[in-house]
């Protein structure tokens, strides 16, 4: 196979991208980022090119997110790696305002950085093996890659759910969601893309699409909008105790596992979120970035999940009663002008 990150070709009226890390399930890199960000520049310049694939190798996933432990590795070092979130967040915007129809083909696990080459394209196709999440309150992080701006759009409270536990969705609940736009069987894919490619137009994508059977995710409808519509991260967990449910139980106990700060700051970003414009989440985002990544807990997170894989990290502060509105207010604070993130 290619040793290329990242491959990149014509097939008729597409211009076609392949994630090719699959050995570690196409983890992002800055390489990756960059390259992708060239090249759909000079295709969204090129008139033979009607629409643009992005596509992985390997099955087992699309992309689980961005390379963590380079990022971990650079942070430890005092040297944090801020400018690939720079990067990785003028890609995002590039995609969501890319001019021609951006097409994801996302089978297996899309997660986080994968969720941010993705989610914002105009066509989202969710294969049957999809595993959707974005787990990063789970890391000590926050929902970045756009969730400040997809998360809150989702119907009623189910991106404040999704933000908040980091909960897996499959192809039917991505659908549900809002975060996938149609579903179609993997074995499907090759003839969807020789068509797709035949002309570039998107109509023949509805011949191909199949009903991926009910989203669990309808039937907790109930129960996520009552507790997540809550004022506060305390007051999620208090009705979800109150319901005297399995779901309510174990979804409290879920939140109890998370870093706390990261929870108190992905709470106030998806509130804030709903009413700001795709850009202006974006540098909200590399705010936000700016101070995890020269906090605590994104180390510890890493730590606990990723390394030693104990499960165990000791968040600092270890509670929610120990992150005030201040310190949450800070993390939003800008940046010096020069640092600011420029769209």
């Amino acid at each position: 196979m290619d040793e290329a990150e990242v491959l990149f070709s014509v097939d008729g009226a597409l211009g076609v991208i392949t994630l090719n890390r699959p050995k570690v399930l196409n983890a992002l890199t800055r390489t990756m980022v960059n390259q992708m960000d060239a090249q759909l520049r000079r295709w969204a310049g090129d008139p033979a090119i009607k629409a643009v694939v992005v596509q992985a190798n390997g099955g087992r996933a699309f992309c689980a997110g961005g390379d963590i432990r380079a990022l971990y590795d650079s942070g430890k070092a005092g040297t944090p790696l801020i400018a690939f979130y720079r990067e990785e967040y003028v890609l995002n915007t590039l995609i969501k305002r890319y001019p021609k129809p951006y097409i994801a083909m996302t089978g297996g696990i899309v997660m986080g950085g994968g969720v941010g080459v993705s989610v914002h394209g105009a066509v989202r196709i969710a294969g049957e093996g999809m595993l959707f999440a974005m787990p990063e309150t789970g890391i000590g992080l926050f929902p970045d890659v756009g969730g400040t701006f997809f998360l809150p759009r989702c119907p009623g409270e189910i991106g404040m759910y999704l933000a908040l536990t980091g909960a897996r969705l499959n192809a039917a609940d991505a659908l549900y969601a809002g975060i996938a736009t149609h579903h179609v069987p993997v074995a499907a894919w090759p003839e969807l893309l020789a068509a797709l490619a035949r002309d570039g137009g998107l109509g023949v994508i509805e011949r191909f699409q199949r009903d991926p059977g009910p989203p669990a995710l309808a039937s907790l409808r109930e129960h996520i909008d009552a507790a997540f519509s809550a004022h506060s991260v305390e007051e999620i967990i208090a009705r979800l105790e109150a319901m005297a449910s399995p779901f309510g139980a174990e979804t409290a106990a879920l939140l109890r596992t998370k870093s706390p700060t990261s929870l108190k700051v992905t709470f106030a970003q998806i509130r804030a979120g709903a009413t700001l414009a795709f850009e202006e989440c974006m540098k909200l985002e590399f705010r936000l970035t700016n101070r995890f990544m020269r906090g605590v807990d994104f180390y510890e997170g890493v730590r606990a999940v990723i390394i030693d894989k104990d499960q165990k990290p000791a968040w600092a502060p270890p509670d929610l009663g120990g992150v005030s509105d201040k310190d949450v207010a800070d993390y939003f604070a800008p940046l010096a002008p020069e640092d600011e993130l420029v769209l």
